[in-house]
């Protein structure tokens, strides 16, 4: 698939500390949870090899049954509570930075865009799924 060269940057500040964003942000039974970018989908399943080499997948479903997709990919570098980078089933490259000050962790995601939707409708999805990730965090 072909990709632009403008990588696409997400941010959000969550209210907990870096170790626990990261046991949130990575396990299957937190991922189910949170890994949605609107109420009328959810994620259903997901598995986790979290180490270089590893492998994760989640399906990301319509509630409604009308759609599903499993999003993966194959990490390249795993950092417990600083970073992860992973390559995408289509070889798109995604970097996950998670930063503590003060109890609060800065999460950045910066991902190789694909080439079907607008970039701000990409950039939209991401930031509402991470939107959905802090409220899923901070009520943990």
């Amino acid at each position: 698939m072909e990709t632009t060269n403008q990588a696409i940057t997400v941010t959000s500040t969550i209210q907990q500390p870096a170790a626990r964003v990261w046991e949130l942000w990575n396990a299957p039974e937190h991922i189910t949870q949170w890994c949605a970018a609107s109420d009328d989908w959810h994620a259903p399943k997901a598995s986790n090899d979290l180490r270089e080499g590893g492998a994760f997948s989640t399906t990301m479903a319509a509630k409604d049954g009308s759609f599903s997709f499993d999003f993966g990919g194959v990490y390249d570098v795993v950092k417990p509570h600083q970073q992860i980078e992973y390559t995408m089933g289509d070889g798109r490259k995604v970097k996950i930075t998670f930063s503590e000050a003060n109890g609060q962790t800065e999460v950045v995601e910066t991902f190789d865009p694909e080439s079907t939707n607008p970039i701000e409708m990409q950039q939209a999805g991401w930031q509402a799924i991470l939107d959905n990730f802090k409220r899923y965090a901070e009520s943990k």
